[in-house]
């Protein structure tokens, strides 16, 4: 008998563990069938299996075409009961459609056979009882055979008379060619939708998802690093600045349409404008400096920067202006094109809305940045006394402001009324992590705030990425109402995450010797990222992106479901309304442009990456 090799457990323990774990896989599967209510009895229940063949049959025939139809009313007159003389019914002319009763006379509630002669091939109709009420009473359906007969036999109503009765054969025959349905139009209009919902929701994200990609890469992150007082001031700057910025475009906002009135002076503005601010950067950010410059020419640099972002503020604001009158004029004289006229108002009110944000945005930078060079040239000068204090201070401040920031959002997110739970009392929790913080990492050393900034934008994007568009769609209906907008606002914010998240994984996985290199140039981190990083992701990121348009499309179909606009919303209300034909139409739209999408990004993918 061979002993067991070193390291490795007995054999007859291992059996025991394998058996261990069949009794435990037996246990989970089971405990499944039983949470998940698995029953095979149902599925052989006769009234299932009815209504399963009549949904199947339903989808297999999609509401697609149809022929205009000519109707054809057949009668033949009989008695219920019979009279008590025999009476002479209307002889019919063998030359047309005409109907025999058998027999020609009966008692109420008996049964007859109806034959039917000389009917279109293939044409269907229904049977009825006509009584002296002329009110008509339903007997059955038929079809005639290729050679225009048929034969039913019916079941008549106890409804007695001395009067003649009639059976009456209305059937139904297609003339013409097959024409699409109005199912087929309003499938193609929703499907149409949908295709360009995913769209505008994929460019969208794409727009915001790329900058925000590098935040979320290790590798780029990884080697930021900023002193204690630089991170507090930051923190300190940034809603100074982004306030800066908003009051900024608000006042141009004010004052440009007072400036240039009409649609020449708006243009002549747009347009005028960045050729001075290229001339005033030209001048204050030269490429090359020959001699340190003075201290008057600086401050004259700066002064001119600062005119230059003010002129391209009020640019901005008399290109939206220029849109909105120009986009209007256009809807408005364009007929059957004014589409492109709403477009460019869109878009105007787009630079409006965006106009804030992005001012504050841009404030918020500029006066990071310039807190950047003063805690730089704090650290490197100020004694070592001087510094700590300088930390500290600014530290419990900037804690302060943060803490206060947090509690006011929660107060207003939760509708805390008390200023004391919501502002003074996180302050002063925010002043003494400050301090704390000062005491544990202060002097000149420098912290990894890249790799803060990195774990925070995972998390806001695992976070995302965790609900579903079909959730989000809900919120944004009741913001701007149900219909495709909803649809598209809920698609990008979910396409932002997941596309943030496999561009990042994308910069990761770069090749680190052009990132090394250019780094090694004394290259700035803008620089690094331009001509190290761009050119080794830009094919990966077109995949990405052309792979997520096929998603939204998908996806745009079950955002209908709650309101999001697109074909799902017509899917659904066929649906619950037991319309299977037309929701196999719906279903089959889908299935040829998911298809069609498939094909030719595999394509654009072959051609472009």
């Amino acid at each position: 008998m061979s002993a067991e090799p070193s390291g490795r457990l007995p054999r007859w323990l291992r059996s025991l563990l394998l058996g261990a774990a069949v009794v435990l896989a037996v246990i989970i599967y089971a405990y499944g069938f039983e949470v998940t209510r698995v029953d095979l009895e149902e599925t052989r229940s006769e009234r299932r299996q009815t209504q399963l063949v009549r949904i199947l049959r339903a989808l297999a025939r999609p509401d697609i075409f149809e022929f205009r139809q000519a109707e054809l009313t057949v009668n033949a007159p009989f008695f219920m009961p019979c009279p008590p003389t025999p009476a002479q019914l209307h002889e019919p002319d063998p030359l047309r459609p005409y109907l025999l009763v058998r027999p020609g006379c009966i008692e109420p509630g008996g049964m007859v056979t109806i034959d039917g002669f000389n009917f279109d091939a293939g044409s269907s109709g229904n049977v009825f009882l006509v009584p002296p009420s002329n009110v008509l009473l339903q007997l059955g359906d038929v079809i005639a055979d290729s050679s225009g007969r048929f034969t039913i036999r019916v079941q008549l109503p106890e409804r007695s008379s001395d009067s003649v009765q009639t059976i009456r054969v209305i059937v139904r025959q297609n003339v013409g060619l097959p024409r699409l349905t109005r199912t087929a139009t309003d499938t193609w209009d929703k499907i149409v939708e949908t295709v360009f919902l995913a769209l505008l929701a994929t460019t969208l994200s794409t727009v915001i998802a790329i900058p925000l990609s590098f935040l979320a890469a290790r590798n780029l992150m990884i080697g930021i690093r900023s002193p204690l007082l630089g991170i507090s001031l930051s923190i300190l700057a940034i809603p100074l600045g982004a306030a800066l910025g908003t009051m900024a475009a608000r006042f141009a906002a004010t004052w440009g349409p007072t400036v240039a009135v009409g649609i020449p002076m708006n243009l002549a503005g747009a347009a005028v404008s960045p050729l001075v601010v290229y001339a005033a950067a030209r001048w204050a950010l030269p490429p090359v400096e020959t001699a340190k410059p003075s201290l008057l020419l600086r401050a004259a640099r700066a002064v001119v920067l600062v005119v230059a972002a003010a002129v391209a503020l009020f640019g901005l604001v008399f290109l939206a202006e220029f849109l909105l009158q120009a986009g209007r004029q256009l809807a408005a004289t364009l007929g059957a094109l004014a589409f492109l006229g709403d477009f460019i108002f869109n878009l105007g009110e787009i630079l409006q809305i965006g106009l804030s944000a992005g001012a504050a945005l841009v404030g918020a930078g500029v006066v990071v940045s310039l807190t950047g060079r003063l805690s730089r040239l704090g650290t490197q000068s100020l004694p070592g006394v001087a510094l700590r204090l300088a930390e500290f201070v600014v530290a419990a401040a900037a804690g302060a402001v943060l803490f206060a920031g947090i509690g006011a959002a929660i107060g207003w997110l939760y509708e805390i009324a008390d200023a004391r739970a919501t502002l003074l009392i996180p302050a002063m929790f925010g002043a003494v992590a400050g301090l704390g913080l000062a005491l544990r990492f202060g002097g000149r050393g420098s912290l990894p705030i890249g790799l803060v900034v990195y774990t925070i934008a995972r998390t806001i994007f695992n976070a995302l990425r965790s609900i579903e568009a079909l959730i989000m769609v809900i919120v944004f209906a009741v913001w701007v109402g149900i219909g495709p907008f909803a649809g598209v606002l809920a698609l990008s914010l979910h396409s932002v995450a997941s596309l943030a998240k496999l561009y990042s994984e994308q910069v990761e996985s770069i090749l680190p010797g052009p990132l090394e290199a250019i780094t090694a140039t004394g290259a700035t981190r803008l620089q690094t990222i331009v001509y190290a990083v761009v050119p080794q992701i830009i094919p990966p990121y077109i995949s990405f992106t052309m792979y997520r348009w096929d998603i939204n499309v998908r996806m745009s179909t079950i955002i209908g479901f709650a309101g999001g606009g697109g074909i799902g919303f017509l899917l659904q209300q066929n649906i619950n309304l037991l319309n299977y034909r037309a929701a196999s139409a719906q279903m089959l739209a889908i299935a040829v442009v998911v298809a069609a999408m498939d094909y030719l990004s595999s394509y654009m993918r072959e051609k472009v990456v």
